[in-house]
């Protein structure tokens, strides 16, 4: 027996001899273990068919283990006799499932999970988990728990991160630009600067030697960074040291481009090693939003290896919580979606597929406004109310709950799974906002970071109820939490107006009120009342010193939903739906309106805000004697677009499609999805090749047309100053014609090397 080990679980992954657990103990050092492990699947059908499974898996020589079992079907509750497949090397398991598949009789569940998943769900472990560990001979026999998934409080291990990145501009690589390996390590950073493939590949492995860290973070990794050392690696016929497992390779997941609600997203391809996490900040929106204190509360709960979960959705997240629960219920996972719709008329399709209700904000700028949220209002709704797919439209309640509008049933007898898992999250979420109140410096950035991680998934727990490929996805539960959030905001309206507030904006679950000298503690008072009759949570945002709504830019005087700015008596500051929010519009068009608003927001009354409205103005003039003298920048003036075809597949001009022709044509491969760069040359040339060029194609020599971008520039201060009387016309014609002078104009650029900030 080895000498006892304490520690926390950092990977786990199959092998030949079964799964391989890495755990960091208290000083950081790692320790490879092996156990065995089984992964079983589960099959329904005739009899014939079942026994058929058994012949045909020996004939592909898969060892397996077929023994009767019973099992829950969610939807029905209903107990299901099925046949436990166990295999007996991990590795085989997938094989083992097609093999099934291929008989058609069969139902399988519970079978397209990863190993490591299922490992993780059927043994109760967590990655990030603290255990006091049992070993024999390098062979994990116990793994005794020092920590749950559901602690509020706990440590997670000392990690050393070594970060590899490109110096210079973090601009897409695959897009032609190219710059230096840049490692850094414990505050320090090297350039490795070597032209020879051997040297290049023998410093990364003495850095990798002599830190041995724990999480490599890099940027562009997976689509750039590690595909092209590795073949700098082969080339020099130098292995590198990514992985600290040397019996296992790197594995690999191949790029994909894909459509959701209309919008085609693009995913790198993944590089996840072994006994050592792979991080990309390219490749993670949940690193992305919320950095590593977020990334390690949603694996701990989601049971998902660090370095998958970096790589998915918060959807995926959500939804392997809820099968984590359903695997130690006893609960059969089905392989495909597999509760279809019910019919409805078309009078039944008006009735109920609505979405939130929302109330067209009032158009102009607004004193004393005060705004009140319900937290987390669509997953508070489904835990409050029980809505779950298995609940919705029950057979079992005589008594059962009717859904506001719609008439759908929520079940009284059995709590349903979604809001089991909800429940823990709204809890948790709601601890970490209140610590963070309380604390300050790193300690409050890590449960801002955990509280904001938990966040999106709670956003994404509604959309899952309606995604057309959730395991637990039903629509009818997704109708019954938008009719319950349109009832709620209906009886706060009620609640408001009745105490003679105004409503000014409403929209899903937030709302936008006003009374003659009501100040925050009339607000409080009825966020009371509100929660009082709702039974949901509602609380003050804040009361704005001034707030304005903005009105559509197609439809004069209408107003839009989610496009507004204001600020809160405390100086804090809310805008949502302007360019400043937007990822496609140029760094000098941003930074403009963003100095803008910083203006107007030093006001503490509208009244002193016009009074502050020269001051705005000479904020947008001095940007745009900057592009008049061309003095800017070339990454300032790129305008970001993502593609949503191949290249060649682009019949028309349009901007997009004429440089991604370009970067196409230059040997550079895109993908749908994919985001480019480009700076628009002269808009109105002759040639379509001359209006806009890469941003990595650009040349020494480039121009750029001054008064496309001077547009853009007006069209942003028109955004917030149209409230007050300066329309895209009058701007134009007071600010920028007096700088242009007469004619169309296309402004020179900088000469020389294209400079790059750092």
């Amino acid at each position: 027996m080895s000498a006892p080990v304490r520690g926390w679980l950092f990977d786990v992954y199959p092998a030949e001899e079964g799964m391989v657990l890495w755990f960091l103990d208290a000083d950081g050092h790692p320790h490879r273990l092996s156990t065995g492990y089984r992964p079983a699947f589960y099959a329904a059908g005739p009899r014939a068919t079942l026994d058929h499974l058994g012949h045909l898996l020996r004939e592909r020589r898969i060892a397996a283990d077929l023994t009767p079992a019973v099992r829950q079907e969610l939807f029905s509750g209903a107990e299901l006799p099925v046949v436990r497949v166990a295999v007996h090397r991990p590795l085989q398991f997938p094989l083992a499932v097609r093999q099934a598949a291929t008989l058609r009789d069969l139902t399988l569940y519970t079978c397209d999970l990863s190993v490591a998943q299922l490992f993780l769900y059927e043994r109760e472990l967590f990655p990030l988990g603290e255990y006091d560990l049992v070993v024999y001979d390098g062979v994990l026999r116990e793994a005794i728990p020092r920590s749950r998934p559901e602690d509020l409080e706990y440590a997670v291990p000392p990690l050393v991160v070594m970060r590899l990145r490109l110096d210079g501009d973090p601009v897409n690589p695959n897009h032609g630009w190219r710059g230096e390996l840049a490692v850094g390590v414990e505050g320090e950073e090297v350039v490795l600067s070597s032209e020879r493939p051997e040297d290049l590949c023998r410093s990364i492995n003495r850095m990798l030697a002599r830190y041995d860290p724990d999480v490599l973070l890099t940027e562009w990794g997976d689509a750039f960074l590690l595909p092209r050392l590795l073949r700098l690696s082969q080339q020099a016929g130098i292995p590198l040291a990514f992985n600290r497992d040397p019996r296992a390779g790197i594995a690999r997941r191949r790029e994909r481009s894909y459509v959701t609600y209309g919008k085609t997203m693009y995913t790198a391809s993944a590089h996840l090693l072994h006994g050592r996490w792979h991080l990309d900040l390219r490749n993670s929106f949940i690193y992305s939003e919320s950095e590593m204190a977020g990334l390690l509360e949603i694996a701990r709960l989601a049971r998902l290896p660090v370095q998958r979960l970096a790589r998915t959705s918060t959807g995926t997240a959500i939804s392997s919580m809820q099968l984590a629960r359903a695997v130690q219920q006893n609960i059969l996972v089905p392989w495909h979606k597999s509760e279809p719709e019910g019919f409805k008329t078309a009078a039944e399709l008006l009735l109920t597929d609505k979405g939130g209700l929302t109330y067209q904000p009032l158009v102009g700028v607004y004193e004393g406004v005060g705004e009140l949220d319900f937290s987390s209002m669509y997953p508070t709704i489904m835990a409050r109310f029980n809505v779950s797919p298995e609940t919705i439209n029950c057979l079992c309640c005589q008594d059962a709950e009717v859904v506001p509008e719609i008439g759908h049933t929520v079940c009284q007898r059995r709590r349903g799974l979604v809001p089991q898992v909800l429940d823990h999250l709204l809890e948790r979420r709601a601890y970490y906002k209140r610590r963070k109140r309380e604390t300050t410096g790193s300690e409050r950035s890590i449960y801002d970071q955990r509280q904001t991680a938990l966040k999106w998934c709670l956003v994404t727990s509604f959309g899952y109820l309606g995604y057309r490929n959730a395991r637990y996805g039903r629509i009818e539960a997704h109708e019954s939490t938008t009719a319950y959030s349109r009832e709620m905001l209906l009886r706060a309206k009620e609640v408001a107006e009745s105490q003679g507030f105004r409503m000014l904006h409403a929209i899903v679950d937030s709302m936008w009120l006003q009374k003659p000298g009501a100040g925050q503690a009339a607000y409080d008072a009825l966020a009371r009342e509100i929660t009082a009759v709702t039974k949901l949570p509602i609380f003050v945002e804040g009361v704005y010193n001034w707030v304005g709504f903005l009105p559509s830019r197609t439809h004069a005087g209408v107003g839009v939903p989610n496009r507004y700015m204001g600020v809160f008596e405390d100086g804090s500051t809310k805008v949502r739906g302007i360019e400043v929010r937007r990822s496609d519009v140029p760094v000098l068009v941003e930074e403009m309106q963003a100095r803008m608003l910083q203006e107007m927001f030093a006001a503490p009354t509208v009244e002193a805000l016009r009074v502050r409205l020269p001051a705005v103005l000479a904020i947008l003039e001095e940007a745009l004697v900057r592009l008049r003298e061309g003095s800017v920048d070339p990454a300032d003036l790129a305008l970001t677009a993502t593609i949503s075809q191949e290249p060649h597949e682009y019949r028309n001009n349009h901007p997009i499609a004429l440089a991604a022709r370009m970067l196409a044509r230059s040997g550079i491969r895109l993908h749908p999805g994919e985001a480019i760069q480009y700076i628009v040359m002269d808009a109105d040339a002759k040639v379509p090749e001359d209006r806009v060029r890469p941003l990595t194609l650009l040349g020494s020599d480039w121009v750029y047309d001054q008064d496309r971008y001077a547009e853009l520039l007006v069209r942003a201060a028109e955004t917030v100053l149209e409230l007050f009387g300066y329309a895209r016309d009058r701007l134009w014609k007071e600010v920028w014609e007096p700088l242009r002078g007469n004619g169309r104009s296309r402004g020179k650029g900088l000469r020389g090397t294209v400079s790059r900030r750092r």
